[in-house]
């Protein structure tokens, strides 16, 4: 809008000039930096007006610039400053400086052009662009090099402009000022004298410039020189050979030594840095170095015994290539750190069982790398072994026995032997020594029992594992291996190893044969254990075979006999009572224990509440009194049953006459001619005698047979398991049980009666059991059978008689 109203200004001035409006210039100075309301000029007298006229006529200041500077006090006609002004803002370089304004003038029109000129004041010092100006020199810089300068600014015109400059004193440097052909100045600063960087490696100087005003402005600038450095010095150390000890085992990262290198240098120049020079392999390897700082320190393994001295050379090199040399001497000093070391020579393992005392079992030396008393050793064992230690020259050492061995109590000796040496502190070293005993047969085998019991059941399965019999043998090897075998025995006049066989390897015993508990109830075998040394060392024990019974028999009846052919009768009286015993039923068992025990009891009966069975004794008795309604013919099943398992049974029939009674019928048996009943008696005599003689001629030509087969048996030398089994009769020699167990203790019973008399009729039994009659005369069945008389009622008797 200034701008705009600028224009209007002049356009209305020149219209007024075209108008004919008087237009005069008035030229005014002022200097710069007066204060505000400072008097520039007074107008009325160019004006050529007086004040009231100036003021009638509204006489007015009207800036030409952008910013009213001045003001007319139209009272007294005084222009006046209405800021302050600063030449060099408002013009910079220009000069010269004028500033424009119009004084307006009414009735009539007038405008009158004012120029005020600002006159330069010296209000400004010379400036330079920096205040420090760096510079970096190499010392080798030959003289009168030439190196320009900036020089000073002042905004000031004129003579309050810089008309000079000058340089601090100093000895290399001289300010040399010349001037350009436009007149403008410069200047340079010129080397007079060389540099040095290890004398000064930093200069200051001061550059002034001064102005033409009144008073006199200066102004200054530094100048910094650094004195680049050249690489002209070598590294120095500070002593060429250096000496040092250490000990050795030192750890790893000790401080051996630290060398060190100066350089009067800088920068590059004067880093120095460390390496070794031609040094040994064992140096690289036990120290290392370094490079920065110089220090030698250990890397590795530092050993008195493989190296007491190193000599290594170090070089120090600087940035520029410059090297110096030292040597190190490290000097290593001994210490305890090598146990005593145990070198076996000789070791005799095994070692015989039965070695005398003082046998060498081993030699073996000690020593010790280290020296002096560190190298000083002496060995001991243990005192609880059967070994001692005896000493020998060069350090040697003999282990030998001091009392005798015994591999069975101790196998092997793992012997401790303990190196000392006399160092601080003392060091020790062990080594075990195996010493394995060998084995002489001294042990005989050793059953694990003093007396084997093995039980097998009757009847057994040819082959059938009895039993296991072992044998520890406490050596070892062949020496402890046994091998079993049976001693010769008899069994029933038979040898025993037709009964008994045995594993030689393992100590089983099997039973070769079926055995019948009836025949033999036990045996013993005497088993031998012999082992594989030389001379073979043996031992026995006695193994005691016990047969366990089995339930294999039925009952026997003795009493009634039971031969196939019609049952005897017995009479009973038809007046009989109650409890009345008609008959006793007599039966035996060859089995033993519980299962000879037999039992009675009534199966079948004709009458089933006339008689009963006593169950334990079996006798006959009747339940109630006969009456004449009772059939005469009573008929009665018996059964015996044994308390074996499972149980065995047989059963016998009785055939019982009820009659009013015994006068007929036995005086019809009186009447009976004595010589036909003799003749009876003979013929069945004949009979039973032609039959016994039959069965002992069959038992000899069997046992003849088996006789016959043992011998090509014992010649062909084959083993005969299974088929050799007892040949002989039903029953034993001692089939009976001296225990009535299938008898009631309180019945002894006699059935072969006296001949002569009418009860000689049970004379008859024995040719029904002609086994009985080759047995001895204390066989039970037999005892039995003649026992059984006793208690056998005389009418049953009679009964007998009248049926026969």
């Amino acid at each position: 809008m200034e701008v705009h109203h600028n224009r209007q200004g002049w356009s209305f001035f020149f219209y007024l000039c075209m108008c004919g409006a008087i237009c005069e210039s008035f030229h005014y100075s002022v200097p710069e930096e007066r204060k505000s309301g400072s008097l520039v000029a007074n107008v009325l007298k160019d004006l050529k007006v007086d004040v009231k006229e100036l003021s009638a006529r509204g006489a007015r200041l009207v800036s030409k610039s952008t910013k009213q500077y001045f003001q007319l006090d139209p009272h007294s006609g005084n222009v006046l400053l209405k800021d302050k002004i600063d030449r060099e803002s408002l013009c910079g370089q220009k000069d010269p400086c004028v500033l424009l304004s119009e004084i307006l003038l009414e009735n009539p029109l007038e405008v009158h052009r004012i120029e005020v000129e600002i006159e330069d004041v010296n209000d400004n010092s010379p400036q330079f662009s920096k205040k420090e100006f760096l510079f970096e020199i190499p010392e080798q810089v030959p003289t009168n090099t030439r190196f320009p300068l900036e020089t000073a600014q002042d905004s000031d015109k004129g003579e309050n402009a810089v008309q000079n400059h000058t340089l601090s004193p100093n000895d290399h440097f001289r300010l040399d000022v010349q001037s350009h052909r436009d007149g403008t100045n410069y200047a340079e600063l010129v080397l007079q004298k060389q540099l040095d960087r290890e004398e000064n490696a930093q200069l200051f100087l001061i550059l002034s410039a001064v102005d033409g005003g009144n008073p006199k402005r200066t102004g200054t600038a530094n100048i910094v020189i650094h004195v680049l450095d050249a690489n002209d010095n070598f590294p120095q150390f500070d002593d060429s050979v250096y000496k040092v000890k250490l000990k050795e085992n030192a750890p790893r990262g000790t401080l051996v030594n630290k060398v060190e290198a100066t350089d009067r240098d800088f920068g590059s120049n004067a880093a120095v840095t460390y390496s070794f020079s031609q040094v040994s392999e064992n140096v690289l390897k036990a120290f290392s170095l370094n490079k920065h700082t110089g220090e030698l320190t250990v890397a590795g393994t530092v050993d008195y015994e493989e190296e007491r001295n190193y000599a290594i050379n170090i070089k120090a090199t600087d940035g520029g290539g410059l090297s110096a040399y030292c040597k190190v001497i490290v000097e290593v000093e001994d210490s305890n750190d090598n146990a005593p070391e145990v070198t076996l020579t000789s070791i005799t393992s095994p070692l015989p069982e039965d070695s005398p005392p003082d046998t060498v079992v081993a030699l073996f030396s000690v020593t010790d790398q280290d020296s002096g008393d560190n190298g000083r050793t002496a060995c001991t064992t243990e005192t609880n072994l059967p070994f001692m230690l005896k000493a020998s020259e060069n350090d040697y050492y003999q282990l030998v026995t001091q009392q005798a061995l015994d591999r069975e109590r101790a196998l092997e000796y793992n012997i401790t032997l303990t190196a000392t040496d006399w160092g601080s502190p003392r060091l020790t070293s062990t080594r075990i020594i195996n010493v394995q005993i060998s084995d002489v047969n001294d042990n005989a085998p050793v059953f694990e029992k003093s007396l084997y019991d093995m039980h097998l059941n009757e009847n057994n399965i040819p082959g059938l594992l009895m039993g296991l019999v072992q044998a520890k043998d406490l050596d070892t090897a062949q020496n402890s291996k046994v091998t079993y075998s049976l001693l010769p025995g008899k069994v029933i006049d038979q040898p025993v190893s037709s009964y008994v066989s045995i594993n030689s390897e393992t100590g089983n015993l099997y039973a070769i044969r079926s055995v019948d508990y009836e025949q033999v109830k036990d045996f013993q075998v005497i088993v031998r254990a012999v082992d594989s040394g030389s001379p073979p060392l043996s031992s026995e024990v006695m193994v005691r075979v016990l047969i366990i019974d089995e339930n294999d028999n039925a009952p026997f009846i003795l009493y009634p006999l039971q031969n196939g052919t019609s049952p005897s009768n017995d009479l009973v009286p038809r007046g009989a009572e109650a409890g009345y015993l008609v008959t006793k039923v007599v039966a035996v068992d060859r089995d033993s224990g519980q299962n000879s025990w037999l039992s009675y009891e009534l199966l079948k009966a004709t009458e089933p509440g006339l008689f009963s069975v006593g169950v334990q004794n079996g006798e006959v008795k009747t339940l109630r009194s006969i009456n004449k309604r009772d059939t005469f013919k009573q008929k009665l099943i018996i059964g015996v049953r044994d308390n074996g398992h499972p149980p065995q049974s047989t059963s016998a029939t009785l055939s019982i006459l009820l009659v009013d009674g015994f006068s007929d019928p036995y005086m019809k048996m009186v009447d009976i001619p004595k010589e036909e009943i003799m003749e009876k008696e003979d013929r069945t005599l004949t009979m039973y005698l032609v039959i016994c003689l039959a069965v002992i001629s069959c038992i000899f030509l069997v046992s003849l047979l088996v006789f016959v087969a043992v011998k090509v048996q014992k010649r062909s030398k084959k083993e005969s398991s299974a088929l050799n089994f007892p040949v002989g009769p039903n029953f034993p020699e001692n089939c009976g049980d001296a225990d009535a167990g299938s008898l009631s203790r309180a019945y002894n019973y006699e059935v072969c009666l006296a001949g002569g008399s009418l009860n000689s009729e049970f004379r008859f039994l024995r040719p029904f059991f002609p086994v009985f009659s080759v047995e001895p005369p204390h066989n039970k069945v037999e005892s039995m059978i003649s026992s059984a008389s006793q208690e056998i009622p005389s009418h049953a008797v009679e009964g007998q008689l009248m049926n026969q």
